[in-house]
């Protein structure tokens, strides 16, 4: 009798066990193209289309780590510069510190593998590393991200800041609406410092991202033109982008 009662327990138990969802896959991977990489509101592409592509860790208790890559044009346009791609690695803890508010801090490397700027006149090795701090309540992100070494290339420009603000409305239906502004400061060099501003509509189909962005900045047009053909690479744009995460 008490095997049979706990059979019929068991066979109760099962739906609901049935209905819980499985656990989140810590690793994820993600594949994507744009028809223009723009960073802080400048072109890294030379206004031209790059290919992408990440991995990602993200443990239960808050800790992650992941690595991000894309094609490149500006180092290699320097002459003497070389490298066609930039490599993200980066690390860092996310959780909720209060009800709605989370918490995320980090660190970011940026490698620029086979560059050559350390050894061309008026420019440092464009490898840079970050460390960040942003806070989320809601729709809301505001970040804040420091340089603990040169900057971007930039000689003397260590302990330069970017602060932005970003939001990200979900629309319904897959869709989501996402203002952002930004501000970088180049420390020393005050032509390099700028403000720049996106707005993105982006529709999720099951894993595959589409998106639209208005990306513009108010960036010093001769500091950052392309030494490859002149071209304002923060002037205001359309940006495509298609990305599949699985």
């Amino acid at each position: 009798m008490k095997t049979l009662l706990s059979l019929l327990a068991l066979a109760a138990a099962l739906p609901a066990l049935a209905d819980e969802p499985a656990p989140a896959d810590p690793l994820s991977f993600n594949l994507g193209a744009v028809s223009d990489y723009r960073y802080r509101g400048i072109s890294q592409s030379r206004l031209k289309p790059a290919l992408q592509g990440g991995i990602d860790y993200a443990a239960a208790n808050g800790l992650y780590v992941g690595t991000w890559a894309s094609t490149i044009h500006w180092i290699k346009d320097i002459p003497g510069g070389d490298a066609s791609v930039e490599v993200d690695l980066y690390g860092g803890y996310k959780a909720e510190v209060a009800p709605g508010l989370t918490l995320d801090v980090g660190g970011l490397y940026y490698l620029y593998p086979s560059n050559k700027l350390k050894g061309v006149p008026g420019f440092a090795d464009a490898n840079t590393f970050e460390l960040y701090g942003a806070l989320s309540y809601g729709p809301v992100t505001a970040k804040y991200s420091h340089a603990v070494t040169n900057l971007f290339g930039n000689v003397d420009s260590k302990n330069s800041g970017y602060l932005d603000v970003t939001a990200n409305f979900d629309l319904g239906e897959g869709f989501t609406l996402s203002p952002h502004v930004g501000h970088q400061t180049i420390r020393h060099v005050p032509a390099g410092s700028y403000t720049d501003y996106s707005l993105t509509l982006a529709k999720d189909f099951s894993g595959l991202l589409l998106s639209a962005s208005v990306i513009g900045s108010d960036a010093d047009k001769t500091f950052y033109a392309s030494p490859a053909n002149g071209q304002f690479l923060g002037k205001t744009t359309l940006v495509v982008g298609l990305k599949k995460t699985f």
